[in-house]
């Protein structure tokens, strides 16, 4: 995407942008097209197959992932959520067996209690759920600007898709060379699967309902 201006500046635009639109939905929007999103994860063979589950634990503003965790816990996956390491932009994520094993950590956000949960070792396979402000029709992402996700999935070798209102979905987003786009885009209104042939190049597909 060509920036015009300072790209820091955009990308603090659009993330205002986002978070405009997602403060103006009402809680019973909110949680329609939030369930509309969990129902077209929950259909994915990919999701179905998978044992464990990286996933981040939501704050009021972002699509829930609360009712995802009790799914995946109910249906015998391992599940794993990140704990921010304190005085880096790293993060650890740790498996946990109930929501009464997270407590409230960094920026308010719930976090493993680490007195009661193990670490993950192995960040070879599983599929993680990739929080974003934005994505776009590559896959690409617009987070929160401080970095924890990209040294992550930079590290992390199993399957990866985006949860996101179709609002906050554009067809092009800023990005660097480094970035890794998500494997998987889900909206309440679509499904998109991005195919890459290279590192950069990719062609789309998308499935809509409804």
């Amino acid at each position: 995407m060509r920036i015009k201006g300072n790209i820091k500046e955009v990308k603090q635009g659009l993330r205002q942008k986002c978070r405009a639109y997602r403060e103006s939905l009402s809680p019973q929007q909110k949680q329609q097209m939030d369930a509309a999103i969990r129902t077209r994860l929950f259909r994915l063979s990919v999701y179905r197959q998978s044992r464990i589950l990286f996933t981040y634990v939501s704050k009021p503003i972002e699509v829930d992932t609360i009712a995802i965790i009790r799914h995946a816990l109910t249906h015998g996956r391992q599940v794993a959520v990140p704990r921010c390491i304190p005085g880096t932009h790293r993060m650890q994520f740790y498996f946990i067996h109930s929501l009464d094993d997270l407590t409230p950590g960094t920026f308010g956000v719930l976090e493993p209690d680490i007195e009661r949960c193990q670490p993950v070792t192995d960040l070879s396979q599983g599929l993680c759920i990739v929080p974003g402000l934005s994505f776009d029709s590559q896959g690409y992402r617009l987070g929160y600007g401080k970095g924890y996700y990209d040294r992550f999935l930079a590290a992390f070798g199993g399957s990866t898709i985006g949860i996101c209102y179709r609002n906050c979905a554009p067809w092009k987003l800023p990005h660097g060379y480094y970035d890794r786009p998500v494997d998987l885009l889900i909206t309440e209104k679509y499904i998109r699967n991005i195919h890459r042939a290279g590192k950069h190049a990719s062609s789309r597909q998308e499935v809509r309902h409804g």
